[in-house]
């Protein structure tokens, strides 16, 4: 069977959905199909920001917005000054979706529930008649002189311009690679750290702002930092994992990490603090509370680390080391296991479902006015199909509409 249509677009996910409906919003004349290869559309969009879809960032501003995306900060300037965050806000209220801010940055739609998107594409699918075809796993792409030819286990399709959204889809890039396209490899790029460590073993959920680096190298990230019951987790320590991608990956996930509790106050600031403390509450237990805005469970697992016998809750006096029986040799273990905590990692773990890797299409292979490849002509790519990826916070979904609003109006417009 031959199917023909005027635009394909391969991958039915956020990037795939957006780029359809914006192509028959600009021209309702258009034929358009969305293949999927799985039996469900925009199953990522469902499991998105524990099911509530972080549509995007409340960060409006394109040369602060590509500062949040390891790969891609110099291609996505330009096309974030056609279609930034504020525009994904208007175009989801436009279609009766309202979006709201949280503290940290982060939007989700009023409902709190990703559903509200997906209802919302696939309402725009149904009425502009763009078909989404489930089931369709692509084996062969063929380019003739004027069209595409597309081929799936069940049918053969052809088109005049092709649109590729299908992320990090492997049997995709090795069409793509047989064509030309060059593939960076992927690695992961959102994830966490496994640390087994006497200091953290019963801390499960205690959480700091923390600096965070990875010993001899000069990656670095600052944010909280939750202590979970494989290792170390959090915003500080996904913005590491997405910076140090390939790093990380090359050193077999093993390495040490070092941790600032205190985020930016200095090894030599902490010992000033701690020297004062000696004096102002000599007669007070170390162990007790933290003198810093640091929880409290946390201060005395470092205590004892430190050398300090310091158990509050014991009844031996010898267990409740008071500030004035501090050595200098203590003073100096605790502003070091304060500052510059050292922590072996073995392994990583996914962040939660949301799976994203650093690697794709070469960026410069790629029309970014246009989101063109510039080795085939009516051939697109938007979303993580290409080698960008970015911090957690709203930022991925933010790529894919942009790059599929700028792939939709260049199709539309030639």
């Amino acid at each position: 069977m031959n199917s023909n249509y005027d635009i394909i677009i391969v991958g039915g996910g956020a990037a795939g959905f957006f780029t359809a409906i914006n192509i028959v919003e600009n021209n309702p004349k258009l034929k358009v199909a969305i293949l999927e290869r799985g039996k469900t559309v925009l199953e990522k969009v469902r499991i998105s920001g524990g099911g509530r879809c972080n549509v995007t960032h409340a960060c409006f501003v394109p040369n602060d917005l590509v500062k949040f995306y390891p790969r891609g900060e110099k291609e996505l300037r330009g096309p974030f000054h056609q279609f930034c965050s504020g525009d994904t806000i208007e175009w989801f209220k436009k279609h009766g979706v309202e979006l709201k801010i949280e503290d940290d940055g982060r939007m989700f739609p009023t409902s709190d529930s990703s559903q509200t998107i997906i209802d919302c594409f696939l309402g725009l699918t149904q009425k502009l008649k763009i078909d989404v075809l489930t089931g369709q796993s692509v084996q062969s792409l063929f380019k003739g002189d004027n069209y595409w030819k597309v081929e799936t286990h069940h049918e053969t399709y052809s088109c005049y311009k092709l649109v590729m959204t299908t992320g990090s889809n492997p049997k995709i890039w090795e069409l793509l690679e047989s064509m030309n396209h060059t593939i960076i490899p992927p690695v992961p790029s959102l994830f966490t750290f496994n640390i087994k460590d006497a200091r953290i073993k019963d801390l499960m959920g205690v959480s700091a702002f923390a600096n965070v680096k990875v010993k001899g190298s000069k990656l670095e990230a600052s944010g909280p930092l939750l202590i979970t019951h494989w290792g170390m987790s959090g915003p500080g320590i996904l913005r590491l994992s997405a910076w140090g991608a390939r790093i990380l990956a090359d050193k077999n996930y093993q390495f040490v990490l070092e941790v600032n509790w205190l985020n930016d106050v200095t090894f030599d600031e902490v010992i000033e603090t701690l020297k004062e403390l000696k004096q102002e509450h000599a007669k007070k237990v170390v162990g007790k509370k933290s003198p810093f805005d640091f929880p409290n469970r946390l201060w005395e697992s470092l205590v004892l680390a430190s050398g300090i016998d310091s158990d509050p809750n014991d009844s031996e006096q010898a267990k409740q080391t008071k500030w004035a029986d501090l050595t200098k040799i203590q003073l100096t273990n605790l502003a070091n296991q304060l500052t510059n905590g050292q922590f072996q990692v073995n392994g990583k773990s996914t962040f939660k479902e949301e799976f994203v890797t650093a690697g794709g299409i070469d960026l410069r292979e790629i029309n970014f006015k246009t989101m063109e490849s510039k080795l085939h002509e009516n051939l697109f790519f938007a979303g993580e199909i290409v080698n960008i990826d970015a911090i957690t916070g709203g930022f991925n979904f933010q790529n894919a509409w942009t790059s599929g609003f700028l792939a939709a109006n260049s199709i539309t417009s030639s």
